[in-house]
């Protein structure tokens, strides 16, 4: 065998074996990750870390994560009904909002994209923030994973500790205690709206200081959580869900 055979042979070995471990680790964090909860995500440490550059008297991140039983249950409820609404129905994709969104960008002006919670969460927890193929082919990666691992309950429970609800401020119930003087399970209908409102960009939309347009988004998104069937329809969602109050 010449020399250059060789030392293909040797490169395909190593790749092969590069790929293998990539696979395992990624099966065993998201392993980790059905049971133990996130101390933190690489949003939150580069949120930080944009934080001290802009010297900021209170760098900290706002963030505790709680059981999906602490939680009022208009807060899934929200989240699904301004984000995706088809969230029990698919597997982890939209594909008519990814279509939808595709042909808008493809028609210029701002780009819009067609996530679904499942693709947020894997985004957010397993990823770094960025527009590049090679981080939406991983992201669709970790979204089959977390959809066939954890199940939609996991899957809400994680997205709705680590949204981020305003400059800092990641989960429902650090965004609860700071806007509304109160803990996450007691959060009501239109406070739950509220928060899903600012969703599309918590830096530029307030909860404490709603404007105009998060006002309406809040109207329209306690609307659809209505129509959707309310709590109820989220014990659809969550079978094992317990009974509040």
């Amino acid at each position: 065998m010449s020399k250059k055979r060789k030392g293909l042979r040797v490169a395909k070995l190593i790749f092969a074996k590069l790929v293998l471990s990539l696979f395992l680790i990624s099966i065993a964090w998201v392993l980790l990750y059905k049971w133990v909860d996130p101390p933190a995500t690489l949003h939150m440490v580069k949120r930080r870390a944009e934080a001290g550059k802009a010297e900021k008297q209170d760098p900290a991140i706002n963030y505790k994560f709680v059981d999906l039983d602490e939680m009022s249950e208009q807060l899934p409820l929200a989240v699904v009904a301004s984000e995706d609404q088809l969230f029990l129905e698919h597997s982890g994709f939209d594909v008519k909002a990814i279509r939808d969104a595709f042909e808008r960008n493809q028609k210029g002006g701002n780009i819009r994209g067609g996530s679904t919670i499942s693709q947020q969460v894997a985004k957010n927890v397993f990823l770094w923030h960025g527009r590049s193929y090679l981080r939406k082919a991983v992201e669709a990666y970790f979204t089959v994973l977390i959809e066939l691992i954890w199940g939609k309950q996991r899957i809400i429970e994680v997205y709705l500790n680590i949204a981020e609800l305003g400059d800092g401020v990641f989960g429902v119930e650090a965004a609860s205690q700071l806007y509304f003087k109160k803990p996450a399970k007691d959060v009501g209908r239109r406070q739950a709206a509220l928060l899903a409102a600012v969703l599309p960009n918590p830096i530029k939309y307030s909860a404490k200081r709603p404007g105009s347009y998060v006002l309406r988004r809040q109207v329209r998104i306690a609307r659809a959580m209505g129509r959707l069937g309310g709590t109820t329809y989220i014990k659809t969602i969550l079978p094992d869900y317990e009974e509040q109050n």
